[in-house]
C-alpha cells in the first residue's frame, strides 16, 4: 500500500493516541499512557519516513503530490476538500515536527513523570502533533487554517496546564487572545485571496497568481495587502513585533511544551505560510520590505530583552523571538530557502535548549532562576555538555547548524536591494549586531547556570543527573545541532547547497539570486566577519560573568536606565495594559454591562415584566365576586359596543350595507 496516497494516516495516528489517553487514560498507569502517546507519534515518524521515501522516487511533473479525500465545505463554486499535499517544502516540516515531537514525547516520560494529569498532558502532546500536521500537509489555505487555529487551541491548553496556578492560567488567556487578533487578518486575506482568485486551493492560487504583474514598490495592489494580512497572522503566531508579548509568558507552561510548541513547531508556523505563500509574496514586494523589516527589528529587540533575564526559560523564549525574526528577515529579501533552513536548525538547537535547560530545572529542584544555580558543569555533565553544544549552534560557531543558516540569512540580506540599495547592509549590520547580542546572551547563561561559584544550598537542593529517558533526547539533538547544517558544507568550497537545492523546485524562480550567492565571492569573507562577532559576544559574557564576575551588576548600576527598560521588557506590556486592555475592560464594564446589559436589556425586560404584573394586579380586582358588579362592568361594555358602532366613522357603511 503506497503511503502517498494514504497521507491522512500520518495525523490520524496522533489523533488516535489523543483520544484514547484523553478517554481511558486517567485509569491507567504512566507505562500505558506512554505507550499510546510514544506509540502513536513514533508510528507517525515512522509512516512519515516512508512518505519521504516513496516522495524521492517521483518524477518532478508529479511533485507537488496533491491527494483529494473528499469535499468538505460546498458554496457554490467555492470547495475546500481534505485535500493534503506532498513536496520539497513539506518534507522538510513534516521531518521537523515528527522527528523532533517524538523525541519531545520520549523526553516528557521522565520530566512529567511525577506530575499531575499526566495523561491529560500527553492527550494534549498528540493533540497537537495532529493539528500541527494537519496544517503543514494542508493543501489549501482552508485546512491549513483548520491546522492553524488548532495549534493555538493546544497552545492555550499546553500553557495553562497548571490550571490552578493563576500565572499559568492568565498567560494562556493571554496566548489565546494575543493569537486570535493576529487571526482575524488572517481570515481577512483568505477572504481576499478567495475574492481574488476563486479558490483557495494552493495550487491554484499560486498558478494564477504566477503571470499577474507585481505590485510596484509603495503601490499598495491586492496581492499587497492580501500579503500584509497574511503576515498579521504570521506575527501573532510567531512572535513578531508588535504581537510577540504571549510567547515569554507562555513558559509558565511545562519544559516540553516550551521546546515542542513554543521553540521548535507551532512558532514557525508563520514563517511556514509565508514561506509556501512566497509567489504572492514575490508579487508584493512592500510586503516583502514590511516582513524584512519587522522580523530584523524584532531579532534585535528580544535580544536586547533577553541579555537580562535571569530566568532560564526567560532567556530562551526571548531569544526563539529573536530567532524567528531572523527567519522573516530571510523571507522579507527572498531568501526563503535559508528562512526554511534556519527553520530546521533551530529546531534542532532551540529544542535541546529547553529540554536542556528542563533538565537543569530538574536537577534543581524546579528552581529557574540562574542567579541561583553555578557550578553545576561537573555535577550535570552530559545536560551540560548538550547544553553548550546547543549555545555553539546558536551563536554560529563555525561547523555548527546555527553557523550555516545563519550565514546564508546575512548573506541574502546583505545582497538585498529591495527597498533601495542600502536597506539591505542596513538590515544585515542590525542582524550581525543582533549575533553578536546572541552569542552574549547564550553564554551568559551558560557561565552562570554551569561555572562560577556554587549560590544554591546543597541541604535543600540535592543536584542529580536527569535519567536516560530525558538524556537521551538532548544527545540526539545535539548531534543534529552538530550535523544538521552540514547540507551547506559544500557551498564555502565552490560546491552545491544541498538544502537549497533541494527546495529550489518549490521556490523556482524566487530565489536565483540567492542560489547563485551561495557560491559568491563574499560568502567566506562575510563569514569571517560573523564568526569575529560571535566571538566578541563569547569574550565578553567570559570577561563579565568569569573573569569579573562582580562586573556586570556595577554596570546594571551604571546604566540602570537601560537595564531597568530591558529588564521591564521596555514597558510593552504595561503600554498594552493602558492603551488597550484597561480601556477595553472599562468600556466593557461601565458601558456594555452596566449600562447597555443592566440598564437597558435586563431595565427593558424587567421593566416589561413589572409592567405587566402591576396591570395585572389591577384587573385581577374587577374580579370581586359580586353579581351587580358584574352588571355594571356588562352594562358599561354594552355601552360603549353601542358607542363604537353608531359613533365610529368608518362604521356607517356597514350599517347601512346591514340595513
Amino acid at each position: 500500500m503506497p503511503i502517498l496516497d494514504h497521507l491522512w494516516i500520518i495525523p490520524l495516528l496522533p489523533l488516535l493516541g489523543s483520544t484514547i489517553n484523553g478517554l481511558f487514560g486517567g485509569k491507567w498507569p504512566n507505562k500505558v499512557i506512554n505507550g499510546v502517546a510514544l506509540g502513536a507519534t513514533g508510528l507517525s515518524f515512522a509512516v512519515a519516513l516512508e512518505a519521504v521515501r516513496e516522495f524521492t522516487q517521483l518524477s518532478p511533473e508529479q511533485i507537488p503530490c496533491v491527494k483529494q479525500y473528499f469535499t468538505w465545505i460546498t458554496a457554490g463554486t467555492f470547495r475546500a476538500g481534505f485535500d493534503l499535499q506532498l513536496d520539497q517544502l513539506t518534507v522538510v516540516m513534516l521531518m521537523v515536527v515528527t522527528g523532533v515531537g517524538f523525541l519531545i514525547h520520549i523526553y516528557s516520560t521522565g520530566y512529567m513523570a511525577h506530575e499531575g494529569g499526566y495523561y491529560r498532558f500527553f492527550s494534549y502532546l498528540n493533540l497537537f502533533m495532529f493539528f500541527m500536521l494537519i496544517l503543514v500537509l494542508a493543501a489549501n489555505y482552508v485546512l491549513l487554517f483548520v491546522g492553524w487555529e488548532g495549534v493555538g487551541l493546544c497552545s492555550y491548553l499546553l500553557v495553562g496546564f497548571y490550571f490552578l496556578r493563576k500565572s499559568a492560567a492568565d498567560a494562556g488567556k493571554k496566548a489565546f487572545i494575543v493569537n486570535r487578533i493576529g487571526d482575524f487578518g488572517f481570515m481577512l486575506g483568505m477572504f481576499l485571496l478567495f475574492r481574488t482568485f476563486g479558490s483557495l486551493d494552493f495550487v491554484t492560487v499560486f498558478s494564477k497568481a504566477a503571470p499577474m504583474q507585481a505590485d510596484a514598490m509603495g503601490q499598495f495592489g491586492v496581492l499587497t495587502v492580501a500579503c500584509l494580512l497574511l503576515f498579521v497572522g504570521a506575527t501573532g503566531k510567531s512572535a513578531q513585533i508588535p504581537l510577540y508579548v504571549w510567547l515569554p509568558d507562555a513558559m509558565e507552561g511545562p519544559t516540553p511544551v516550551s521546546a515542542l510548541i513554543h521553540a521548535a513547531t507551532m512558532v514557525t508556523a508563520g514563517v511556514y505560510v509565508v514561506a509556501r505563500s512566497h509567489v504572492l509574496f514575490l508579487h508584493a514586494p512592500t510586503a516583502m520590505l514590511v516582513v524584512a523589516i519587522i522580523g530584523c527589528a524584532t531579532a534585535i529587540f528580544a535580544a536586547t530583552i533577553g541579555m537580562v533575564q535571569t530566568d532560564i526559560k526567560k532567556v530562551l523564549a526571548y531569544s526563539t523571538v529573536s530567532q524567528l525574526g531572523y527567519m522573516f528577515l530571510a523571507c522579507g529579501v527572498g531568501a526563503f530557502s535559508a528562512g526554511v533552513f534556519h527553520l530546521m536548525t533551530h529546531a534542532f538547537f532551540k529544542a535541546l535548549l529547553f529540554l536542556a535547560a528542563g533538565s537543569v530545572i530538574h536537577a534543581m529542584g524546579g528552581e529557574q532562576d540562574m542567579r541561583k544555580m553555578g557550578g553545576l558543569s561537573k555535577k550535570i555533565k552530559w545536560t551540560y555538555i548538550t547544553m553548550l553544544t546547543a549555545t555553539l549552534a546558536i551563536s554560529g560557531a563555525p561547523l555548527f547548524a546555527g553557523f550555516f543558516s545563519k550565514d546564508a540569512i546575512l548573506l541574502a540580506t546583505f545582497q538585498s536591494e529591495n527597498g533601495g540599495p542600502n536597506t539591505g547592509h542596513i538590515l544585515y549590520a542590525i542582524g550581525l549586531f543582533t549575533a553578536l547580542l546572541t552569542s552574549f546572551y547564550m553564554f551568559r547563561l551558560i557561565f552562570l547556570t554551569f561555572f562560577g561559584k556554587q549560590r544554591y544550598d546543597e541541604h535543600h537542593v540535592h543536584v542529580h543527573e536527569s535519567p536516560w529517558n530525558m538524556l537521551g533526547p538532548l544527545v540526539i539533538l545535539a548531534v543534529l545541532s552538530i550535523f544538521g547544517g552540514w547540507f551547506a558544507l559544500p557551498s564555502f568550497w565552490g560546491g552545491q547547497d544541498y538544502f537549497a537545492n533541494f527546495l529550489a523546485p518549490v521556490f523556482a524562480g524566487g530565489e536565483s539570486a540567492a542560489a547563485e550567492a551561495a557560491a559568491h565571492a563574499l560568502e567566506l569573507p562575510l563569514a569571517g566577519v560573523a564568526i569575529l562577532t560571535a566571538f566578541v559576544g563569547f569574550s565578553v559574557a567570559f570577561w563579565l560573568y568569569i573573569r569579573q564576575p562582580g562586573k556586570p551588576d556595577a554596570l546594571a548600576k551604571s546604566m540602570h536606565g537601560v537595564y531597568t527598560t530591558w529588564l521591564n521588557k521596555y514597558y510593552v506590556d504595561e503600554l498594552y495594559a493602558a492603551v488597550v486592555v484597561r480601556p477595553l475592560v472599562w468600556i466593557s464594564t461601565n458601558i456594555l454591562w452596566k449600562f447597555v446589559d443592566v440598564e437597558v436589556v435586563d431595565g427593558t425586560v424587567n421593566g416589561i415584566a413589572t409592567g405587566a404584573s402591576a396591570l395585572g394586579d389591577k384587573v385581577r380586582h374587577a374580579q370581586s365576586g359580586n353579581t351587580r358588579s358584574y352588571a355594571v362592568w356588562v352594562v358599561i361594555g354594552a355601552l360603549i359596543v353601542i358607542a363604537v358602532i353608531f359613533f365610529w366613522p368608518s362604521s356607517k357603511p356597514v350599517i347601512g350595507m346591514v340595513r
